[in-house]
């Protein structure tokens, strides 16, 4: 559980370490200032004076607040802001029209919104005279701090009035200085906006967004038809205002929104105010829109509503007044401008009487993910950072749970990143979600995509390997979940990007993303339960965002490095890093050169070695791999790491993904847009050469990992364990024997299907396992569909192992039977049964027949003294001839004496009229 640390108990503790007589009550949070200081009013009290409201500043790292201004009386504050010097403090009062007029019965009570601004040195109030029914705020622009330049005598300050205007006035600080108070000649104001209805102030930019109503711009969304007739209409549109120091503002964003409850013709409902001032925000009940961003050019729109599917709203139903529980859509949208695309979130079935009491909060977490969090239902972890398209989203338990959700109205602090603070109390909440919150939703929730969400985030975003580790070997308590193969597709590709990624020089990073990095697909629609609720994730892709945005050749000083510079970067860096490199590109590949592949007929030499590693090194793949290798792993298989064969399969597979990763990242490692042309210009060879050869290095490392982690979850320890390989086998219970199969062939199917190599000898060992722990039949249908690979030292204890029964035979001729030529021919010359005899002299005589040049005679592995025969005799008698004397002639006029193999011929003759069964 997340504790909250209540501000207003702190705040009246400072006060009264002050002066203990007093008494503080009714704090209100007036504003956020861009230092992360925050204002406060509260009502104060005491025996000798009369209740009165004060302002006061607080910062909340140092714990320290300082009275700003003290009224005679109380007044109802509802926003201020305060000048960098804190020598200039505006503030907002709403009163009701009935407090200064008797009003008739037939009048209306309307609350009316004033604005002041007093020069704090002098005690001077000044009142604007803007008397308004409409929501009024005011701001005052931060300027950056530098000693090189002199403190300039112009404040300005920002007045936002509700479908109104947008005015900045500018006070002349030397003027006010020397009447020793404000008047109109010190202030000097400026039309920005003329209607808007909806407005949200950046303070730590110093941006300020607005919508407003113009004609729309064709085709936002890709794929969406463009109307003719509907060019004469007005659509909201999302406009961005950035403010310089020293030079004019400028309009830096232009988005048309897609809000189909909002009309240009505003209707005569009466609307009503929340008066946020954390974010500060102008806008009704009717649109709760947040603009999101971070100094790395990040920018979200989020956006949350509520609505009704058209099935409900066709009928003749009650109305949601009438029926609170009449159930409606709970939905947020979050446009993601550096991405292009836009991520629609929907809750369906809950009702009106809870739905309309949620207010989620919406924050960056961390460097690449953004949290939404809904009291009451879950909390969102949307991954959107900028490395790779967003698609790993997890779907978790509230990060606030000891809070009644109907008193959580949640808004983050842009003083600190995981800050957050509840406005109907005051209390201030770390936000953060942790890694057991995590495993325990791992465990608990048997959706696949958000199980791939955890490992991504966990491997990718903190390095936690070992955490991942043991929610894989978690997995031996039900090794048949047919997911478990995909989660390990998810682990080996993001545990190789996040070895690459820890291991690489600076210098070559911007390959890092043209790399793989997750199983998910981006833009796949999404389904999870969570609770009593059903969540439903989609995405749709923008189209030209960069035409929305002002480009950096366009700014008033182009180039210059900002927010909206980066959000211009990571735009052209995002469409060039969706063309990621595949694991299915090797696999398809791999596909038709392994039909191909005969390891017999490749000698050492001949195979394709990998080149060297780093930046024009000659070190070769095996060292890296060995460098980069865990201290502990060394030694750790429960087989040998080595293969009998004259060519490793591991190699061809290494050889093959550093063909194509290599081919790919040149392709693909110069600019298209002069922009980033320089950055990716400096990614040479050498640099591509040395983001294959350690990208490779990692597969083969993690592979061996994996398969490692997986032994140790059923207790087999390679550095605890006397024997290895198939001797270890041997000495497995059958249960255990029967977990370590299920758990290998997930592994294995993970592996191949995303060409990562194995490690050596594991083929060997997972055949002799699965002969073990299966039947003949089924170990045979393994074999038929290439699973179990047949190698020499697998088949040689498979042929001693079994008995030379009838069956026993037939299985071995089975097995024989599907083996490449020669590797059957020097099984079968070690087979001491009958049975190879017969089968090396057919083979003798059908190459003497076929007129291929015989082998020299040699000795002969079977010599008997038969003194009872059966059958047909081999030799003549005085009543017949010899068959054999008539099939030798045949073979000495194809052949030469010296070429033919007599004894051989003999005593397979001999040998085929035995029963030998």
């Amino acid at each position: 559980m997340v504790s909250g640390d209540n501000l207003p108990s702190k705040l009246c503790a400072l006060i009264l370490a002050e002066d203990s007589t007093v008494e503080a009550t009714e704090w209100h949070l007036l504003g956020q200032e861009q230092d992360g200081s925050l204002l406060f009013s509260w009502i104060e009290s005491s025996d000798n004076t009369i209740d009165h409201t004060k302002i006061g500043i607080y910062k909340y790292h140092s714990n320290s607040l300082k009275t700003l201004y003290v009224f005679e009386t109380v007044q109802n504050v509802i926003q201020a802001s305060v000048n960098s010097s804190l020598s200039l403090l505006g503030f907002v009062t709403k009163k009701s029209n009935t407090d200064e007029n008797n009003l008739s019965d037939n009048e209306e009570n309307i609350l009316i919104y004033r604005v002041y601004i007093i020069n704090l040195e002098y005690n001077n109030v000044y009142d604007f005279q803007i008397d308004s029914s409409k929501q009024i705020m005011i701001q005052f622009l931060y300027r950056k701090q530098s000693v090189l330049v002199d403190k300039r005598p112009i404040e300005k300050l920002l007045l936002l009035i509700h479908q109104e205007c947008a005015l900045l006035y500018q006070i002349d600080v030397n003027k006010m200085k020397n009447l020793s108070f404000i008047n109109d000649s010190c202030l000097i104001n400026e039309s920005l906006v003329r209607a808007f209805i909806w407005a949200q102030w950046d303070c730590v930019h110093q941006v300020l967004y607005y919508i407003h109503y113009r004609k729309p711009i064709r085709c936002l969304v890709e794929g969406e038809e463009y109307e003719a007739n509907e060019s004469m209409k007005l659509s909201p549109t999302l406009s961005g205002l950035q403010f310089h120091d020293d030079l004019p503002h400028e309009t830096v964003l232009n988005i048309p929104m897609n809000l189909p409850h909002l009309t240009a013709a505003q209707t005569t409902v009466r609307i009503t105010y929340e008066d946020d001032t954390v974010p500060l925000r102008i806008h009704d009940s009717t649109l709760d829109l947040q603009v999101v961003s971070n100094s790395e050019g990040i920018v979200c729109i989020c956006h949350h509503y509520l609505y009704q599917p058209v099935k409900y709203q066709n009928t003749d139903s009650l109305s949601l007044a009438d029926d609170p529980q009449a159930n409606v859509n709970f939905a947020y949208s979050i446009t993601l401008l550096h991405h292009s695309c836009v991520i629609h979130c929907v809750i369906p079935g809950i009702p009106w009487s809870e739905a309309k009491k949620l207010c989620p909060m919406f924050m960056l977490h961390e460097d690449h993910h953004m949290l939404i969090f809904i009291p009451g239902l879950f909390t969102h972890l949307l991954d959107i950072g900028i490395n790779h398209e967003p698609c790993c989203h997890i779907v978790t338990s509230s990060v606030v749970s000891n809070v009644e959700y109907v008193d959580l109205r949640l808004v983050p602090l842009c003083c600190d990143s995981n800050l957050s603070i509840n406005l109907n109390t005051l209390d201030v909440f770390p936000i953060t979600v942790s890694t057991a919150q995590l495993v325990e939703t791992f465990k608990n929730q048997m959706h696949l995509d958000n199980k791939i969400a955890i490992i991504h985030y966990l491997i990718v975003h903190k390095s936690d390997i070992e955490t991942v580790g043991e929610l894989l070997s978690s997995f031996t308590e039900k090794p048949l979940f047919l997911g478990l193969s995909q989660l390990m597709k998810e682990f080996l590709i993001g545990s190789s990007f996040a070895s690459v990624q820890r291991n690489l020089p600076s210098d070559a990073c911007q390959l890092v993303n043209l790399l793989s990095v997750t199983t998910m697909l981006p833009g796949r629609d999404m389904e999870l339960k969570t609770n009593k609720y059903c969540v439903r994730l989609s995405q749709d892709i923008l189209w030209n965002t960069a035409m929305m945005l002002l480009s950096p050749q366009q700014r008033i000083v182009p180039y210059r490095v900002d927010l909206w510079t980066k959000l211009w970067e990571n735009l052209m860096q995002t469409a060039k890093t969706k063309a990621k490199f595949k694991p299915s590109q090797v696999a398809d590949k791999l596909m038709v050169s392994l039909m191909c592949y005969q390891p017999e007929a490749l000698s050492r030499s001949s195979t394709p070695l990998s080149p060297g590693g780093v930046l024009g090194s000659s070190v070769d793949l095996s060292a890296i791999a060995v460098q980069n290798s865990r201290k502990n792993q060394m030694d750790s298989l429960p087989f040998n790491e080595f293969e009998s064969c004259t060519a490793s399969k591991q190699e061809h597979i290494i050889s093959v993904n550093l063909r194509e990763l290599s081919m790919h990242l040149l392709k693909h490692s110069l600019g298209n847009n002069t922009l980033s042309r320089q950055q990716w210009q400096s990614q040479t060879p050498i640099h591509v050469h040395a983001v294959a050869t350690r990208y490779v290095a990692a597969q083969l490392e993690q592979s061996k990992y994996l398969c490692q982690l997986l032994c140790r979850s059923v207790n087999i320890d390679a550095k605890h364990e006397h024997e290895k390989g198939f001797v270890l086998i041997d000495n497995l219970q059958d249960d255990k024997r029967y977990l370590l199969f299920t758990l290998l062939e997930r592994y294995y199917l993970a592996v191949e299907s995303i060409a990562f190599p194995l490690p050596q000898g594991f083929t060997s060992f997972f055949t002799f396992l699965g002969y073990r722990t299966l039947k003949f039949e089924t170990f045979l249908q393994y074999v038929y569909r290439n699973v179990f690979e047949m190698q020499v030292d697998v088949m040689k204890i498979i042929m001693a192992d079994t008995n030379d029964t009838k069956q026993g035979v037939l299985q071995k001729l089975k097995l024989l039977s599907l083996l490449p030529r020669s590797r059957a021919k020097r099984l079968l010359n070690a087979w001491g049964h009958p049975v190879s005899l017969m089968f090396r002299a057919r083979e003798h005589a059908l190459n003497i027949l076929s007129g291929v040049e015989g082998s020299q005679p040699r000795a002969r592995g079977l010599q008997r003294t038969r003194t009872n025969q059966f059958g047909l005799a081999a030799f003549p008698s005085a009543d017949r001839l010899s068959p054999l004397d008539t099939f030798l002639d045949l073979l000495t006029a194809k052949a030469s004496l010296a070429e033919l193999d007599f004894g051989l011929l003999v005593e397979a003759t001999v040998t085929s009229t035995e029963e030998f069964f």
